[in-house]
């Protein structure tokens, strides 16, 4: 992904793209910061099993340049598919074998591709500078690899396919951090997690515990009402 102005080429020799911090605006430098020093027990408590089991899988967290200042890209999945019906989410998705190792550039690929195929988007317009450290969601049994990127050069993006994704939609960061935008939700099964209402959307579990942990790191969290609750039901 060679981009006009670029210092270095954003792409390996295989033709893969590659982690590059080269001309990032100044404002995604905290979050750079926060890929190259957080520990996986900072980000969560569910971390992959140590025997190696669970479906290696991989997310694009998104951050551009919009009308109203920084912004992140989110999609909600369609209410039909088997887990995290209906949910806002990264894009992203399982890796598949063409995509590579997990160990190494098997994530990238792997966000990349689940982003163009999910919301249309160009990926030579997107480039990546930093992953967090792998994640675990114990309800789907997905590894997770969430994969900074910076929406460079942005193109339209929308529902590619109506039986995966509804609808697609960008949040500034100035809502994310609003005080009044955000709540801890309850689950029956005992869950409890920071959750935002924006966008006409409830974004809950683990992307807005991976969004509330770039905030606090990222020094960008204000404070706000840890007792303000939205309960959720059986279904969710």
């Amino acid at each position: 992904m060679k981009h006009a102005g670029d210092t270095q080429d954003a792409s390996n020799t295989q033709g893969g793209p590659v982690l590059s911090k080269d001309g990032l605006p100044g404002w995604l430098g905290p979050v750079a910061q926060v890929a190259e020093t957080v520990e996986p027990l900072q980000l969560s408590r569910f971390l992959p099993p140590a025997n190696g089991t669970g479906r290696q899988s991989a997310v694009l967290i998104l951050f551009g340049e919009g009308a109203r200042g920084p912004e992140l890209l989110l999609m909600e999945r369609a209410g039909t598919l088997r887990s995290h019906a209906g949910q806002p989410s990264f894009p992203g998705g399982a890796l598949d074998p063409e995509d590579g190792d997990a160990a190494t550039d098997g994530p990238l690929n792997a966000a990349l591709r689940e982003a163009e195929e999910e919301t249309g988007l160009d990926p030579s317009g997107v480039q990546l500078f930093g992953v967090l450290p792998k994640l675990y969601i114990p309800v789907s049994r997905f590894v997770v690899t969430p994969v900074l990127g910076w929406w460079r050069r942005p193109t339209p993006v929308g529902v590619v396919d109506p039986g995966e994704t509804a609808r697609v939609f960008t949040v500034p960061v100035a809502d994310l951090t609003d005080p009044a935008n955000r709540a801890t939700t309850v689950h029956p099964s005992g869950f409890r997690g920071p959750a935002f209402l924006v966008e006409s959307a409830l974004v809950w579990g683990f992307t807005a515990g991976v969004i509330d942990k770039i905030l606090h790191f990222a020094g960008w969290e204000r404070p706000w009402d840890r007792d303000k609750q939205v309960p959720l039901d059986w279904r969710a």
